[in-house]
């Protein structure tokens, strides 16, 4: 008996098999993601601690490159860290810590101990009106300012003054496991049910598995120092095709305007004189883009706006004597970034107004904490050894005076010649030329700001606070008192300015408006998705606005969200609306009697109609620009410099927190060993069905193909 086969073709027992292979990975591929959720709970708001490079050394944190993992500890009370510090039998150990808990002492017995620790999830606190917390340092900016051991020696080093006598240095300190800030109070409430559940042993016993577990990613790219990863960044853009950055220089812009337009295309005559106001943008805090800087940044800012309104308000400014130019510097905090950046554009022809430009500077620094009526003039001891100059400095101080007479809420004060300046912009200034500055500010000495350059420094610090019935809008137009203090200082320095660019007639008419300092307080500190924000930004720029309050931390994607506010609130408040269509709005070259040399045209979202059903949109036409706030170290690739500010941000791949429940490592180590024999098994039934195949799968007989 013969029989016939049908025709050649792929063997049934391996076409199963792949079929079989591609309906498991088709499966994958469909239920990873719920697999996924179900053992994970992220945590979506978050905030890390990144880090930072500079000339010398790296500050902030890291986690390993798969992210670190621990069993989480609650620590409420500093007993609490006995059980992660040497007690607890399943190091290392996720510290979830109280706000109130996260001080130097605290920290520096977790960093002593990291073999135990993986990493740390902090909550905020609820700041009182004793407590204190600031993580920079007690000098900041130490080296980079006026005084040195060659230059003023007994004012370096803050000898005679430490300004932020409260700090305790911790954000520029270096640790090796991940720091995250927990934002949401109900997430916190989740890790600690989660924690109560499965991490508390009974009478003191340890806790018996599944336990409670966090994984937290912040890998860090750079190391070691800011020339360190530039190098290896210019190292892979040079020879790489695909290169890898692993850091970027801390940039943002400077927003500056004059009182007076003046043609940018070819500067200032050398016989011009220019008042300069000048204050900074940015603050940061520990934790990356949380810097709220209420009273550090914001309130100085947010007064020098109002004063700029209320001095382009007067009748006669066209005809002042000297022109009075308008700085928002950005980068203040890493060692004056933006200062320093426009000191060396000056110095090499790169700005419309140079050094020998400047008559007179007054800087706004900390302003919203007065204790008193007093308001205090700061003035460099060192500058005004020189005759001329302290004959200037004199008069100087002899204006604002007189411009305070008239506010009788604001008593402006002298301070002995032998303190030196708090860190300001100034000190840049002066360094590179003689002039007569002042820097204005709430503090004698050290600073009254308890909570600078942290977390904390919200509008509550500086008593912004609303009622609580009223509506967002109405919290918008809600006149505060910390409003109209500031409006006071804004008045005295609109005067001041006024009388120094050689006013005489109007003075005592120069008011700021309370109403706009409020609306500026309560969009930079409260909430930045408002109706008066969003009608002073283009179009395409809202997004940049939420429900929450601005971050002013520099950041290395630039312009920041706080650097395109300030600038189109002082257009705003400065600048005028125009007939210009939206065309000639983008180029005004086409228009009779405008010129892009002298003005910046903006084409805005402007004010909601009468029945607040469209907007109505118009042309700004202002002398507000802006300019480079990248320290001239990386212009100069002078990664090392000592001279200017070298502040670098690690670039990362992933950032990201989440919780799950783990299993005991025997119960971790059988499931492998399971798992693995499993496997083996199953190629060796595989293998054995292949082999075998010809005979398991016999193909069933066609009729007719049986011959006799």
């Amino acid at each position: 008996m013969a029989t016939t086969r049908g025709g050649s073709g792929p063997d049934p027992g391996s076409r199963g098999f792949l079929l079989l292979s591609f309906s498991v990975v088709l499966a994958g591929l469909c239920v990873g993601n719920s697999v996924e959720r179900k053992i994970y709970i992220p945590l979506n708001k978050t905030a890390p601690c990144v880090r930072l490079l500079n000339a010398t050394h790296q500050i902030g944190c890291q986690s390993s490159i798969s992210g670190d993992t621990g069993v989480i500890h609650v620590v409420e009370k500093e007993e609490d860290l006995k059980w992660v510090l040497t007690d607890g039998p399943n190091p290392p150990y996720m510290v979830l810590l109280e706000g109130k808990l996260f001080t130097r002492d605290v920290m520096e017995k977790l960093k002593g101990t990291t073999s135990r620790i993986a990493g740390l999830a902090v909550t905020l606190a609820k700041p009182n009106s004793t407590s204190s917390f600031s993580p920079s340092v007690q000098c900041p900016n130490d080296g980079f300012g006026i005084y040195s051991n060659s230059y003023g020696p007994e004012f370096a080093h803050c000898k005679k003054t430490l300004w932020n006598e409260l700090g305790n240095g911790l954000a520029y300190e270096d640790f090796s496991f991940p720091i995250f800030l927990l934002e949401d109070e109900n997430e916190t409430k989740v890790i600690k049910q989660c924690y109560q559940d499965h991490n508390l042993g009974q009478n003191g016993s340890a806790p018996s598995f599944p336990l409670c577990a966090m994984q937290l990613f912040s890998h860090m790219h750079a190391v070691i120092s800011t020339a360190t990863c530039m190098r290896r960044s210019f190292i892979q853009s040079t020879f790489s095709i695909n290169p890898e950055i692993v850091c970027d220089p801390l940039s943002d812009y400077n927003v500056w305007s004059m009182l007076k337009p003046i043609n940018t295309s070819v500067g200032l005559e050398p016989d011009v004189r220019v008042v300069v106001a000048a204050t900074r943008l940015d603050s940061r805090s520990f934790f990356w883009n949380v810097a709220p800087g209420a009273e550090s940044a914001v309130a100085s800012f947010v007064t020098q706006l109002a004063a700029a309104e209320a001095l382009h308000k007067a009748p006669d400014v066209t005809t002042l004597s000297r022109n009075v130019m308008f700085v928002f510097f950005q980068g203040e905090t890493f060692d004056y970034i933006g200062s320093s950046r426009m000191v060396y554009d000056m110095e090499n022809g790169k700005f419309p107004v140079r050094l020998e430009n400047i008559d007179s500077f007054v800087e706004l620094g900390q302003v919203a904490l007065r204790t008193s009526l007093d308001l205090w003039m700061h003035t460099d001891p060192m500058s005004q050894k020189n005759e001329s100059v302290k004959n200037q400095v004199e008069d100087l101080l002899a204006t604002l005076e007189k411009s305070g007479a008239g506010v009788p809420e604001v008593v402006l004060r002298r301070l002995a010649q032998s303190q030196a300046l708090p860190p300001s912009s100034l000190q840049r200034f002066l360094r590179a030329r003689n002039i007569s500055g002042v820097v204005l500010a709430d503090h004698s000495g050290s600073f009254h700001n308890r909570y600078y350059q942290s977390i904390y420094d919200t509008a509550e610090n500086i008593n912004v606070t609303y009622p609580e019935w009223q509506s967002p809008e109405e919290d918008l137009n809600f006149v505060t008192d910390t409003a109209k203090a500031l409006a006071n200082v804004a008045t005295v320095l609109a005067r001041a300015l006024y009388e120094l660019a050689g006013g005489t007639n109007f003075s005592s008419s120069i008011q700021a408006d309370p109403q706009t300092v409020t609306r500026l307080l309560y969009g930079f500190l409260v909430r930045a998705n408002n109706s008066w924000f969003q009608s002073i930004l283009k179009h395409d720029l809202r997004s940049y606005l939420d429900d929450r309050p601005l971050q002013h931390y520099i950041a290395v994607s630039s312009p920041t969200n706080t650097t395109y506010v300030v600038q189109y609130a002082l257009a705003n408040l400065t600048g005028k609306a125009t007939n210009l269509t939206r065309e000639q709005c983008q180029d005004p070259s086409k228009v009779p009697n405008e010129s892009k040399d002298l003005y910046e045209y903006s084409w805005v979202q402007g004010p909601w109609n009468s029945n607040r059903t469209e907007r109505l949109p118009q042309c700004v036409r202002s002398t507000v620009r802006l300019a480079r706030a990248l320290s001239p170290a990386f212009e100069l690739s002078q990664w090392s410099s000592t001279e200017y500010s070298t502040w670098a941000e690690s670039r990362w791949k992933d950032i990201q927190a989440r919780i799950f429940l783990i299993a005991s490592k025997e119960l971790e180590f059988i499931t492998l060993i399971v798992g693995f024999s499993t496997l083996v098994f199953s190629l060796i039934v595989t293998y054995c069905i292949n082999a075998k195949a010809d005979v398991l799968f016999v193909a069933p007989r066609e009729p007719g193909a049986v011959s006799y």
